[in-house]
């Protein structure tokens, strides 16, 4: 399991300051912790996590010597300026439900041989204990075809009886769809340029 390294927050300073010196803050907060924790955060290691994890993983923090089980419950990422702000994080209690989220990532889109895939389902919400929590959902599109559509009862995860699904079981994940027809825009513009002569004459 990923292992992150963290700091308590020096509550002096504002999250500006911190993230000009190369911090990203954070928060810890769950059942058997009294009150949430402020956190900061090498901005190498945020980025490291970014990259290896999704919002829904578990992974281990560790803080004053302190390991604790944790969910990465919320990532503020700014995708423009490529730069993290805020991760925050829920210490895990064996045996009790939590709420998390499971990315869905689409595979072999391109060995679809019809039609074009259309993702209209970026995560599944639902509930379930530490042991059994899922951070993605990969969907295998290459024996899709024209006209399919896959709903969130269709996937593995709602088939878990240890998972409870808090997203409506019939919304659609994924669609195969004909593609645009490009060439009726150009007999338009063909019966534009026809009047347009005929006017002339």
């Amino acid at each position: 399991m990923t292992t992150l390294k963290v700091q308590k927050r020096d509550t002096e300073k504002k999250a500006k300051a911190l993230r000009r010196e190369g911090f990203v803050t954070g928060t810890l907060f769950g059942k058997n912790i009294k009150e949430t924790v402020l956190l900061q955060i090498d901005k190498k290691e945020a980025e490291r996590i970014h990259r290896e994890c999704l919002k829904g993983s578990q992974l281990n923090l560790e803080l004053d010597g302190k390991t604790y089980d944790v969910l990465l419950k919320e990532i503020d990422y700014d995708g423009l300026k490529r730069e993290i702000y805020e991760m925050d994080f829920q210490a895990l209690v064996k045996g009790e439900k939590v709420h998390s989220v499971a990315e869905i990532v689409l595979c072999n889109r391109d060995k679809v041989q019809e039609g074009i895939v259309e993702q209209l389902l970026s995560e599944v919400s639902y509930k379930t204990t530490p042991e059994n929590l899922v951070d993605k959902i990969e969907v295998d599109c290459a024996s899709l075809k024209l006209g399919d559509v896959l709903k969130v009862s269709d996937l593995a995860i709602s088939k878990n009886k240890k998972v409870d699904i808090q997203t409506n079981l019939d919304a659609p994940v994924v669609s195969v769809v004909a593609p645009h027809n490009v060439p009726a825009a150009d007999e338009a513009t063909d019966e534009t340029v026809t009047a347009e002569v005929s006017l002339q004459s």
